[in-house]
């Protein structure tokens, strides 16, 4: 039975799937491949643009009794575009209608970063570019206090539309100030964590104030190859101490690198759309590295994050926009 971390009033699975990056067509079986294979956390998100395939797939595994709803556990994401607290409400609805659910497990704030309104019926998702079709396309910033934000997600949970929310991507200072105005504390932080970006600081001030994480993009530069935000030199199952306590438990190093996150106690939500790659990034409970190894590969921190709007929204979109310092 996969191991759970407790998130608010609930418990979520350690292990989950990734729905970012997975094309459309492939969204809808390799969600119900993944429930079958037992996974019970779906890691979705209205940006990731297959919202309505991963509801086709989880009503596939419902109605074939897979699965009943009440055992598993589906996240989604508010985007950049909905932070005004009229637009909240309707952006989470938007999602349980193209997931097929009438509730969420968690909801998260994707990113501190609130851009102009963008409707539904103009484009969705809307993604980060105002107006695709400008001449010099960019990125439209919205002045919305993340407080204001905060309080519409609060009003999802008075709603029953929730049960828990959290958010993403944001750095030790915000986490300060969300504590210092929410009436519902965030029950969960969201991040891009492996053993190039290990955020020792950000885990240890999430445990202070009881916030759950999870770690995405567990496996580091596998995520962003694709994309050309990384080169294969820079990825971390290359490393000796990956190797070497691979070799020792006789497996992957891409299940050593899930193992050592789970073991820091963080979930782990890597993607794949390789379903032989499903039950291999699952098995991650039946071994154990030890301090030795644990240290050794959180050595191999570089700071370096992949997933950084300081530099991708700038290269992509036109638009400086850092969050982190």
């Amino acid at each position: 039975m996969t191991a759970t971390i407790p998130v608010g009033s609930g418990k979520m699975p350690a292990i989950g799937l990734g729905l970012w990056k997975i094309a459309r067509d492939d969204t809808a079986e390799m969600v119900r491949s993944a429930i079958a294979e037992g996974y019970r956390h779906l890691d979705s998100a209205a940006d990731y643009g297959n919202e309505a395939e991963v509801g086709e797939g989880l009503q596939a595994a419902l109605s074939d009794g897979l699965v009943r709803r009440e055992d598993l556990w589906i996240t989604s994401k508010l985007w950049n575009t909905f932070h005004r607290p009229e637009h909240v409400r309707a952006a989470c609805e938007r999602t349980l209608k193209d997931l097929r659910l009438s509730e969420l497990d968690l909801y998260l704030i994707h990113f501190p970063i609130a851009l102009q309104y963008v409707d539904f019926d103009t484009r969705y998702p809307p993604e980060w570019i105002a107006d695709p079709a400008a001449e010099n396309p960019v990125m439209a910033p919205d002045a919305v206090p993340l407080s204001d934000t905060w309080g519409a997600m609060e009003e999802l949970v008075h709603a029953g539309l929730v049960k828990e929310i959290g958010v993403c991507n944001y750095n030790t200072g915000l986490l300060h100030d969300l504590m210092a105005y929410s009436q519902i504390k965030p029950a969960m932080l969201q991040i891009e964590s492996h053993p190039y970006l290990t955020q020792e600081r950000l885990l240890r001030a999430s445990a202070q104030y009881d916030m759950a994480v999870t770690a995405f993009s567990p496996l580091g530069a596998l995520s962003y190859l694709e994309l050309n935000m990384a080169d294969m030199g820079e990825s971390v199952l290359e490393q000796a101490a990956v190797k070497e306590a691979a070799a020792r438990v006789d497996r992957t190093p891409a299940q050593v690198v899930l193992r050592w996150g789970i073991q820091r106690g963080t979930a782990v939500i890597p993607k794949t759309s390789r379903v032989e790659r499903l039950k291999e990034n699952q098995l991650l409970f039946d071994f154990e590295l030890n301090e030795a190894e644990m240290s050794a590969i959180s050595a191999l921190n570089r700071n370096r994050r992949f997933n950084d709007p300081g530099h991708f929204c700038e290269e992509a979109f036109g638009t400086f926009f850092p969050i982190y310092d």
